[in-house]
């Protein structure tokens, strides 16, 4: 006999991550199931070389703010509360988030998958933040030090003899996918 799992909503998500059990804890409400993260120190050191690349681009351009593990629900779903490994907002002058998740999308959503991630998951991520809009996706494949390229139109697949760029929405970027992986 099959069980139903339960689906939950936004406001329930939210209750349940406030729970003095869960602080600890981190998750993600996706498609109504919880899903907590666990991310490895492979994980982190990738997230590490994103992170600080973005910040010292954004430092000499201003253009917009990187983030780590930041929040993202549209008002209209209530089955998905969004956390990339990393994000980027391009407008300045939108307030920064203090409680909760920001109510819109980051202009670029980054994957880094995890032991657990299948590439269909990942590839499921990557679909979710383009059509509720993201303009770009990056999806970071840690075992085969690969990156895949997500806009609406097209999916760029990158290996370690390549170089990820910004495009449009980071001008001038570049960062040898090499160094992301070398870890």
């Amino acid at each position: 006999m099959a069980t139903q799992e339960k689906l939950y909503t936004t406001e329930a998500f939210e209750a349940y991550i406030a729970l003095p059990e869960n602080s600890e804890y981190d998750f993600e409400l996706i498609d109504g199931e919880i899903v907590q993260k666990v991310p490895t120190q492979e994980h982190g050191a990738i997230g590490t070389v994103f992170a600080a690349n973005l910040y010292a681009y954004l430092k000499g351009n201003p253009i917009g703010r990187v983030y780590v593990e930041a929040s993202y629900r549209l008002s209209q779903d209530t089955r998905n509360w969004r956390q990339p490994d990393l994000s980027y907002v391009s407008d300045r002058n939108r307030p920064v988030t203090t409680r909760g998740s920001a109510p819109y999308m980051p202009d670029l959503a980054i994957e880094i998958q995890s032991p657990n991630d299948s590439v269909r998951k990942m590839r499921e991520k990557a679909d979710y933040y383009l059509q509720n809009g993201a303009q770009q996706v990056w999806l970071a494949y840690p075992d085969k030090q690969v990156i895949d390229v997500y806009t609406m139109d097209d999916v760029l697949i990158l290996t370690i003899n390549d170089t990820l760029t910004g495009g449009d929405l980071l001008p001038d970027f570049a960062l040898s996918v090499r160094d992301i992986f070398a870890s």
